[in-house]
């Protein structure tokens, strides 16, 4: 894991809301505590660039989660139309012409490969007549991302501590998933492989995108607090 992100850095706050003015609610509730924020599909359809513009306006870190795949080419314009835009982060999903177009067009941005999304499954491994473990799966396509020349990946943090071990310290290991305490999915949560903001930190995860936990709290400061709190305790080896 990279020790030199602060605590306080390391939690990207997923925007998945509907509407632009509920996203500028949850930034101008929250950025006293946290800097990095998500835009995902539905955000960005709903505001588009107007939206990215005034979060990173504010001073703010971005990362744009359109997990771009389609045809190579129609990748490599998708990542074009986002240069301008102070974005530091965005994602990509898919097979190695597509990631490679990705790297070609990302400029300054830093590229994330989606490795295997955290809603996914063994069961659903099997479903599609896959062999093999989720485990492996996500080594095998984060170590190709890495050598094509992305920047990162996006992981759960069940698969950090390999991932850190086996590709190095230079890997940027972005991880949503993330539960308080890990606690089981509540009902209506689509995520399956979670693991908790201490445990992931601790096994290498850099990033930790979290929603729910925090938008949803009747007190999303507090629960900022104590994510923080975990994540200290990973790097400190306390608590």
């Amino acid at each position: 894991m990279s020790e030199k992100i602060s605590p306080a850095a390391r939690i990207i706050l997923a925007l998945d809301v509907d509407e632009p003015v509920k996203a500028r609610e949850l930034v101008e509730r929250t950025e006293s505590h946290i800097s990095f924020y998500k835009v995902g599909l539905q955000l960005f359809l709903a505001g588009g660039f107007q939206t990215v513009d005034w979060i990173v306006a504010r001073g703010h870190r971005l990362m744009l989660d359109l997990k771009f795949f389609d045809i190579p080419a129609t990748v490599r314009l998708a990542m074009e139309q986002l240069r301008g835009h102070g974005i530091t982060f965005t994602t990509v999903h898919g097979n190695e012409p597509i990631v490679r177009a990705a790297v070609e067009a990302k400029g300054d941005i830093g590229l994330l490969a989606v490795t295997v999304l955290t809603s996914f499954g063994e069961g659903d491994m099997r479903e599609m007549g896959m062999s093999g473990t989720i485990d492996d799966l996500v080594y095998s396509r984060a170590r190709r991302a890495m050598e094509l020349g992305c920047d990162g990946v996006v992981a759960s943090g069940r698969e950090a501590g390999r991932l850190r071990q086996g590709l190095g310290k230079n890997l940027r290991i972005v991880t949503p998933g993330i539960r308080p305490g890990a606690a089981a999915p509540a009902g209506g949560d689509d995520q399956k492989r979670v693991v908790s903001a201490r445990q992931a930190v601790a096994d290498g995860a850099d990033y930790l995108v979290i929603g729910r936990p925090i938008t949803r709290a009747p007190d999303p400061l507090q629960v900022i607090e104590d994510l923080q709190e975990e994540i200290r305790q990973a790097l400190t080896g306390t608590g």
